[in-house]
């Protein structure tokens, strides 16, 4: 789909030079004189990197074909990770910079929604809340106050979170995984 430069805004998702970018910052510039600027910030989809581009209200843009399929994560191989559509049963690898900061909520066969570009996998999107297994917590001694009402405990993929000084090695916790963070002990 073709878009004019005058439909731009924050979080549109181009195709420029064959790659997705997303607009991170937009503004409108009105000169005394001359056509109308659109200022932008954009953000390469695949390799993250970021530039200032203006442009003109006569350019216009190709949208990014971006959609998202749900997948089942499987493994890790070297420094891929290999995930199985869950229709056709076909496998479509990530490597550690796509997967990034996901990597720390996903268990073996967690569904998640991976990111298409063109049919090209870029990017994984996690469930709001993942499960986990607490492997490694200290025991917390009572009237320990200096270290506050929290103590740092160890899941089952590696991570390290805080959490409340009654959780013990062995429980499973709810982790918000947008930001990293504990929300409640779930029962049985």
């Amino acid at each position: 789909m073709i878009i004019p430069a005058s439909e731009l805004r924050k979080g549109l998702r181009l195709k420029i030079d064959n790659e997705p970018y997303t607009i991170t910052e937009f503004n409108f510039v009105k000169p005394g004189k001359g056509q109308a600027l659109y200022r932008t910030k954009l953000k390469n989809m695949i390799n993250g990197n970021q530039f200032e581009r203006t442009f003109r209200s006569v350019d216009s843009f190709e949208t990014a074909d971006l959609r998202e399929k749900k997948m089942q994560y499987l493994y890790k191989e070297g420094d891929k990770y290999c995930f199985m559509d869950n229709e056709n049963y076909e496998q479509v690898y990530l490597t550690e910079d796509q997967v990034d900061d996901a990597v720390n909520f996903m268990t073996d066969n967690i569904e998640v929604e991976i990111l298409l570009f063109e049919d090209r996998p870029i990017g994984i999107s996690l469930p709001n809340f993942v499960e986990l297994v607490v492997t490694e917590a200290e025991p917390w001694a009572k009237g320990d106050t200096a270290a506050g009402n929290t103590k740092p405990v160890k899941v089952q993929t590696g991570y390290t979170i805080l959490v409340p000084t009654f959780v013990t090695e062995g429980d499973k916790i709810r982790i918000d995984t947008r930001t990293g963070e504990y929300l409640t002990r779930v029962k049985g």
